[in-house]
């Protein structure tokens, strides 16, 4: 693979690069103002945050043919390697930004198979995008050869010289040969991951950021990509700008055909065996700095392995396996602190059993949802010589025993536990002569488990696609399996590194054995001698990352005996990795932080594209203009069959067709669920027979047809179907509708017998109708009255677990759909439930109903969540005696309960019809539900033309940014702003770049450009300073001489309603109402009010109505001002460098987010206007204001409850003479 990417540059009139491929470049700017500008707001919240603005760069992605590259230079004299491979992203250290980009990969990639193939990164660059003080510094290289005469960081010492590249550490990390990229396929997810995705291309979606090193300084791109059309999305993704990189180890061994075992021949590619090893970025770091767990699950040193083996079996076909187990630190919180003193430092776990038992349940949940059912592992000691590692596995050993996931509940059906353990003493086992040799007898321990996890195996066919990217025809492999890997092990020791490496080999061999012995073939001493080179090698590699030396035991794992040589080496690799323990992992740690970006002063860069973003959002609000909206009908129907056949026979019209309106009939779309549509025998709950769920195909598409007919409508074709032993779910579509649906997937999730079962579980099909996404879920959930608990686990994991292509889950869609036999029950006992069920009073049996209450009245998470069910009008569908309308009358009487349910999700659903079918040959009742859905329709060709329009349009008025047009100032590339309205004239500068003498953009505060005086009388004060929102003494307006009115008293209750800004940062093209600035206050002392909660007008006629400007201060006149509506920015309020009162500071503390609540209201000062009082010549003055106390009454209530809101009903006399002041 060659670098296809060239890197150029332009320095004039702003810093640019641009990465260009043959037919696209994304061009990066810097904004001049991001880092240089400051002001008392940012001053302050870098002194108290220890953060500052976020650095902000221009980006723009086209065509070659419609950038504009004049200006930009090849970096052929600059740098030695002026083409690249890609992008890892943008960081910033210490207010300067750089772009990293890959120069340097191995000559050879590694082949999974083929069609993937894997990089190693040798050498990365990075540019600083706002200065050239660098560029000298940029060929500085890295030593790529490792020796053993290294640095901290593994090279070669170059000498200290007078100054360094910024990010030289950094550089030396992703240089360090422990970094992969793929540009064929997701690095990121395991081989059983990718083959279930139908489509082979890269999905960016799709990455697994818990193994994406890069993905802090990846993230400000992806952000951006988020805003492109798919259009662009996808030739951004074909330009392979983007790279995604993990950290660990990957190799390959290439075996001849002679020691191949499923090779019979010399023809096509060789076989290859390979390994990979993903070392999770969630809780990185070195030995002695990365110990145990943190509260979100994630443990140090975490890495999945698979071993990957792929032979060819003919011309054109191959057969793969795959076989993945993980390892990971001790999951408990702990801490084992560096010594200078030779030895194993002393283990102190820092938390109690209560407080770690959450976060020991979340790591073990997301390995469930990951992998399916855990066998641990664990080769700590056990014995008072090591006191340390003795403490660690009895706290483990008893948060298994505690976890939530390892309960056996009273009357299940089956041993549901998703964690077993193994304590396999590694030092104790290997004590006798045969030394490491003796490990091999962990395979007595693992073989059960072994067979039950299986292997992923997969026969490879060829087929001919069509690229999206240029039409042009391609052939890719696509993976068929046979098996799939349904549990994992995990392996820990203390430091996850040589036991652990040891004991994974072992385990890596006996499932590469039993996917030969399935093949009916042995494999040869030299295929695994091979074997035993890879994970020797694997071994090294992550102990060089974790404690920075190579493994110990490597020699056994490479010859399958420790030889004389093998121990010494492995005593000068314990005396190293003492001394990086002691000295160099604290740098190294650093140099990791900096990478994920976990420092605390690290800012993450802001992308602006000021022409795409500003198309983007108005292609949303003008979306009525190239879409349109129909309203569909969907029947969903489920039926628990109890493993009977009888009902083929059966007149199933009403359950499929039933008596609801005209208008739900014959709907385009019908999905069909069942459960225990095979008896679930042993043997068939770990296969499934598709011969019951054909038959039942058929007799449902022959009702549904004979009903279409009956109503002269189009008939109905299966679109998809898919089972899980006893769980099937069929979707009919109308033929009518086949050209509005695309994007058709299928997905199962076992929860039964620990996840290896699929007598338990759930089936899932989702489609795209139009432009509107659907998900329908059918599930069969643990049993059992008790058992609720187990059927929350159930739902949890079918709903996180579960995925579709691109990592798409049941959640990121439209609308959702679930029906099924959830099995959950009524709390009640059999007596009250017939009962209840005798004098119809359904609506108690609901307030008993296990599903109900944890949805609505418990504090159980996660259960349903924002799931809507209809009202239930049926009885318990659960259980009868079969061919009555009897309930259980066995010896086990069953209580009565409706486990057969449909729960729906989505703004565009409406439930119309819920109710049961009077079939009897079921222990079960049917159970249907219609809904009407709105489904948008988008025409792509009239949206692609008014995105061409709107672009050109955008790009006329602003120029090429990437060209250094119309970036003189950050504020003029703010998004998300709507166009002014053309009765008024231009602002100044229009036909250019912003003036800086713009003192209304100053501070971030909206332009202004109308307004409209409080009253008759009042003018704009001259005084008063220009700019508005700098603290002054001068008042907004000074009144002029007008004739005085009659004093005046409003009844109580006679104010105006107080108009309040709206919340929501979206703005409407019309001319809005804001309010005047904010006039700072001065050292004259201000009365103080008692607050009303949220800072709301109370209604009471004697306290000043007051409206809340956007920026969070109080402004005293409602003005009908016109502006230009400003970009969606956050409000950075206005500092007093003197603050002359508490009240002033309260309120500048307010408008910042500090937490004032009883802190008081001060309103902006207005002088109060003077009124005669009782005098005929007016000398008198106005009566003192008199005290009052916040109520929280709203209006209506202080109009009803007008006695007793003061805190002296005497007062009430002082008022009159007052004159209530009301918004202008």
């Amino acid at each position: 693979m060659s670098a296809s990417i060239e890197l150029l540059l332009k320095e004039h009139p702003h810093r640019s690069f641009a990465l260009k491929t043959a037919t696209h470049v994304l061009i990066l700017q810097h904004h001049p103002t991001s880092s240089h500008t400051s002001n008392e707001y940012t001053e302050f919240i870098s002194n108290t945050q220890n953060e500052g603005p976020a650095p902000r760069c221009i980006v723009r992605f086209t065509t070659v043919q419609e950038a504009d590259l004049r200006g930009y230079k090849s970096l052929r004299g600059v740098a030695l390697n002026w083409k690249v491979f890609g992008t890892l992203g943008l960081i910033t250290i210490d207010d300067d930004v750089f772009l990293c980009v890959v120069n340097g990969v191995a000559a050879r990639g590694i082949v999974i198979r083929p069609g993937e193939s894997v990089r190693r990164i040798e050498g990365v660059d990075f540019y600083c995008l706002n200065s050239s003080q660098y560029d000298r510094l940029l060929n500085e290289q890295v030593n790529p050869y490792r020796t053993d005469h290294i640095d901290e960081h593994g090279f070669d010492e170059r000498g200290e010289g007078l100054e360094v590249h910024p990010c030289l550490e950094l550089k030396k990390l992703l240089s360090s040969g422990t970094f992969y990229y793929s540009s064929d396929f997701d690095l990121t997810r395991r081989l059983q991951k990718r083959i279930q995705d139908d489509k082979p291309t890269i999905s960016i979606e799709s990455f697994d950021a818990g193994f994406l090193w890069n993905s802090y300084m990846i993230q400000p791109i992806m952000d951006f990509r988020s805003r492109l059309s798919n259009r662009e999305k996808d030739a951004l993704d074909a330009s392979n700008i983007i790279t995604s990189a993990i950290r660990g180890f990957c190799a390959e061994m290439i075996i001849p055909s002679s020691s191949s075992p499923l090779q019979r021949g010399t023809y096509g590619e060789p076989a290859r065996l390979t390994l990979i090893s993903r070392l999770s970025c969630r809780r990185a770091g070195t030995r002695f700095n990365a110990r145990g767990m943190d509260d979100e699950g994630n443990v140090a040193n975490y890495v999945e392995t698979e071993t990957s083996f792929w032979s060819p079996t003919g011309e054109d076909s191959g057969q793969c396996f795959s076989f993945v187990q993980v390892r990971g630190s001790l999951p408990v919180f702990w801490e084992q602190p560096s010594s200078l003193i030779p030895g194993q430092p002393k283990i102190t776990i820092t938390r109690s059993i209560e407080a770690t038992q959450p976060a020991f349940d979340k790591h073990f949940l997301n390995m469930d949802h990951s992998y399916g059912a855990v066998h641990i592992l664990n080769l700590l000691a056990d014995d008072r010589n090591k006191p340390g590692e003795m403490d660690l596995t009895q706290r483990y050993e008893e948060h298994i025993r505690r976890s939530v996931l390892n309960t056996e509940e009273k009357d299940a059906e089956s041993d549901h536990r998703l964690l077993k353990y193994t304590h396999y003493d590694f030092h104790a086992e290997t004590k006798g002569p045969g030394r490491y040799e003796a490990a091999r007898g962990v395979e007595d321990y693992i073989h059960a488990s072994a067979g039950a996890f299986g292997f992923l195996s997969a026969k490879d066919k060829e087929e001919h696609i069509k690229a999206s990217s240029n039409g042009e025809y391609k052939i890719i492999r696509r993976a068929v399996p046979d098996t799939t890997q349904e549990g994992v092990f995990r392996t820990n020791c203390l430091d996850c590194l040589d036991r652990t490496n040891l004991i994974q080999t072992i385990i890596s061999q006996m499932a590469l054995r039993s996917f030969l012995d399935a093949e009916n073939v042995r494999g040869t001493a030299d295929f695994w001698a091979r074997h035993g080179t890879l994970w020797a090698d694997n071994g090294d590699y992550l102990s060089k990352i974790y404690a920075g030396t190579g493994a110990l035991k490597s020699s056994f794992t490479r010859h399958g005996k420790m030889s004389l040589g093998g121990l010494l080496s492995d005593g000068v690799k314990s005396m190293t990795r003492h001394i990086n323990g002691n000295f160099n992992d604290k740098g190294r740690q650093d140099t990791i932080d900096m990478l994920l970006g976990r420092n605390m002063k690290q800012k993450a860069v802001h992308l602006d594209d000021p022409i795409n973003d500003w198309v983007q959002m108005e292609l949303r609000r003008r979306a009525p203009e190239y879409s349109s909206t129909e309203t569909i009908n969907i029947l969903i129907a489920t039926f628990n069959l109890n493993g009977k056949t009888r009902g083929l026979q059966e007149d199933l019209s009403p359950w499929l067709c039933p008596p609801v309106g005209r208008e739900q009939r014959g709907p385009e779309i019908v999905a069909v669920a069942f459960q225990e549509i095979v008896e679930l025998s042993p043997q068939q709950m770990m296969k499934e027979d598709p011969y019951r769920r054909k038959e039942w195909e058929t007799a449902v598409k022959n009702i549904l047809n004979a009903d279409a007919a009956n109503l002269g409508s189009e008939g109905y074709v299966l679109l998809r179907s898919g089972q899980l032993v006893g769980a099937a779910l069929l979707i009919f579509v109308k033929t009518n509708v086949l050209g509005a649906i695309k994007n058709v997937e299928g997905a199962i999730k076992k929860t039964g017998i620990s996840g290896l079962a699929g007598n338990k579980g759930a089936v899932a099909i989702r489609m795209d109708f139009d432009n509107t996404s659907l998900c329908f879920v059918t599930a069969h959930l643990a049993a059992g009255f008790a058992n609720y608990e187990e059927r929350n686990r159930d739902y949890r994991t079918i709903s996180q677990g579960l995925r579709f292509q691109r990592n798409r889950t049941i959640d990121n869609h439209d609308s959702v759909i679930w029906a099924g036999d959830f099995n959950y029950r009524i709390g009640l006992s059999n007596e009250k439930v017939r009962t209840f069920i005798d004098r119809g009073d359904l609506d108690g049996l609901l307030e008993n109903d296990q599903l109900y209450l944890m949805r609505t009245r418990s504090g159980i998470r996660d259960v349903f969540d924002h799931y809507d069910e209809a009202k239930i009008t049926f009885l318990p569908t659960y259980k009868y005696d079969v061919g009555t309308d009897t309930y259980d009358t066995s010896e086990k009487a069953r209580i009565p309960a409706w486990t057969d349910r449909v729960l729906s999700k989505g703004n565009n659903l409406r439930s119309i019809n819920y109710n049961c079918a009077p079939l009897r040959f079921s222990d079960h009742r049917p159970v249907y539900a219609t809904f009407e859905c709105d489904v948008q329709t988008v025409d792509e060709k009239i949206r692609e033309r008014l995105n061409g329009e709107l672009y050109r349009k955008r790009k006329a008025a602003l120029g090429d940014p990437s060209a250094g047009v119309g970036v003189e100032s950050s504020d003029e590339d703010l998004l998300g702003y709507e166009d002014a309205d053309e009765r008024w004239p231009p602002g100044a500068g229009a036909s250019g770049g912003v003036e800086r003498g713009r003192w209304w953009l100053d501070r971030d505060m909206p332009a202004q450009s109308t307004l409209k005086a409080p009253g008759n009388g009042y003018i704009p004060n001259p005084n008063r300073p220009p700019n508005p929102f700098v603290p002054s003494d001068e008042p907004d307006w000074i009144k002029v001489d007008r004739p005085s009115r009659p004093p005046s008293v409003a009844p109580r209750g006679s104010n105006k309603p107080v108009i309040l800004p709206p919340t929501s940062s979206k703005r409407d093209s019309e001319d809005l109402v804001p309010q005047l600035p904010p006039r700072r206050p001065t050292n004259q002392s201000l009365p103080t009010q008692t607050p009303t909660p949220n800072n709301q007008y109370d209604g009471s006629p004697y306290t000043r109505p007051q409206s809340i400007a956007r920026n969070g201060s109080i402004s005293s006149v409602t003005s009908s001002i016109h502006r230009k509506p400003a970009p969606p920015k956050p409000k950075k309020p206005m500092l007093l460098s003197q603050p002359s009162s508490p009240n002033v500071v309260d309120e500048r503390r307010s408008s910042m987010g500090f937490n004032a609540v009883n802190a008081p209201v001060v309103p902006t000062m207005r002088k109060p206007i003077a009124l005669s009082v009782g005098t005929k010549n007016g000398s008198a003055g106005p009566p003192p204001l008199p005290r009052r106390t916040g109520t929280g009454l709203s209006f209506e209530d202080q109009r009803k409850q007008s006695e007793g809101l003061m805190d002296d009903d005497g007062d009430v006399d002082g008022l009159r003479g007052w004159e209530v002041l009301k918004p202008g």
